[in-house]
């Protein structure tokens, strides 16, 4: 498998930058690129540097990478992302088979960031509120889930067709627009084979479900769409837990 790495960042992150290169570098990839949009210019094998200096405009940024991309896989990332070691060998084992994908996210202090999570729009009928980080084998309800902006992986193929909306600037939800055009098109991946690192705290907000909740989205489908979050609970849970 081929990959482009496309990091986004400014100039005040330069050393975060070297560690994220190193760890690409340290995967022993055969066909591999890095661009970075942003920051200072950086010289070096496999690296092109895109001068850009908007800091806001993060949707252009993330579809120059991809407008200046070569290989079929293109890994999205902010500059706060370091790649685990086994994260390429992951990806071998995994396979080829998906159009957007997610690993695992694992926050400076272990837990897990915004890898696997349903949109809170969708979510909030099924889950309390900011329970929206869903266990990895749940894969059917791809139509109500969300890939945050900080990290992902997906086909150019798809990224030329499905873009990201550059009207919209950082903190006006240009990841949570994205996603919902993208799911009516695809079935998001999960590849628990492989994972990054978050390298500075960020607060996830989202958090894990209860048994209760997991049981009712493992069974979403024979559930009326008029029932809401306490009627499904009382109904259908309590006689399981």
């Amino acid at each position: 498998m081929d990959f482009t790495f496309g990091i986004i960042t400014n100039s005040d992150t330069l050393n975060n930058i070297s560690l994220i290169i190193n760890s690409i570098k340290l995967m022993n990839i055969n066909n591999y690129e890095i661009i970075i949009v942003g920051g200072c210019d950086i010289i070096g094998d496999n690296i092109k540097h895109i001068k850009f200096d908007k800091s806001d405009k993060i949707s252009i940024k993330k579809n120059l990478i991809t407008d200046n991309s070569k290989y079929e896989n293109i890994v999205y990332l902010h500059d706060y992302i370091i790649f685990e070691s086994g994260w390429y060998d992951g990806f071998l084992k995994f396979g080829n088979d998906f159009d957007v994908c997610m690993t695992k996210i694992v926050n400076i202090d272990g837990s897990r960031y915004r890898d696997w999570c349903l949109w809170k729009d969708d979510g909030d009928k099924y889950v309390e509120k900011l329970n929206y980080l869903i266990p990895y084998n749940i894969s059917h309800i791809s139509n109500m889930m969300y890939i945050s902006g900080a990290y992902w992986v997906a086909k150019r193929k798809f990224m030329i067709d499905n873009r990201l909306n550059e009207k919209l600037k950082w903190g006006q939800g240009e990841d949570v627009e994205w996603s919902i055009r993208s799911r009516q098109k695809t079935n998001f991946k999960m590849n628990t084979l492989s994972s990054v690192n978050m390298m500075k705290y960020k607060d996830p907000i989202f958090k894990e479900c209860t048994i209760s909740e997991i049981y009712i989205l493992n069974n979403i489908d024979s559930y009326d769409d008029s029932e809401s979050y306490d009627k499904l609970t009382k109904n259908h849970i309590s006689k399981w837990i």
